[in-house]
């Protein structure tokens, strides 16, 4: 089954993911910040030198450096699954992202985030997320 755990749960993970695409597109690096827990790890092995930045403060970090690569970017997710086990869970969502370069070059890559999320204080938090690009730049 592609979801399981209490529909509580499932919906604030899904709504942590919406947070998280929202404050792409509005450009907040500290709504974008609040996603992630501390003692996180961000994986995208399609961006040399960003394979795997650990710790929240450098993933923050990392994420403002490559928001400074776009003045415009838009995403959009879709999420495939949810996997809800106590204070745990996995999930995979989908990209579609829509940037101009500083060039000004168009792109338009598509993706699948494999994450990990652990609940904090009654909130739902990426631990580790695995971006893995399926098409596009």
């Amino acid at each position: 089954m592609a979801f399981s755990g209490p529909i509580e749960d499932r919906l604030a993970i899904r709504e942590l993911m919406d947070i998280y695409a929202d404050a792409v597109n509005q450009r907040d690096a500290e709504l974008w910040g609040s996603t992630w827990a501390e003692g996180s790890s961000w994986k995208l092995p399609v961006i040399p030198g960003m394979e795997n930045v650990a710790g929240k403060e450098n993933i923050v970090a990392a994420w403002n450096a490559g928001m400074a690569m776009f003045p415009f970017i838009f995403m959009s997710i879709s999420v495939g699954d949810i996997q809800v086990d106590g204070d745990t869970a996995t999930a995979r969502a989908y990209t579609t992202e829509v940037g101009i370069t500083l060039d000004g070059t168009e792109i338009r890559p598509r993706g699948q985030y494999d994450d990990k999320l652990i609940k904090v204080d009654g909130e739902w938090l990426f631990i580790e997320r695995i971006f893995n690009s399926l098409y596009g730049e």
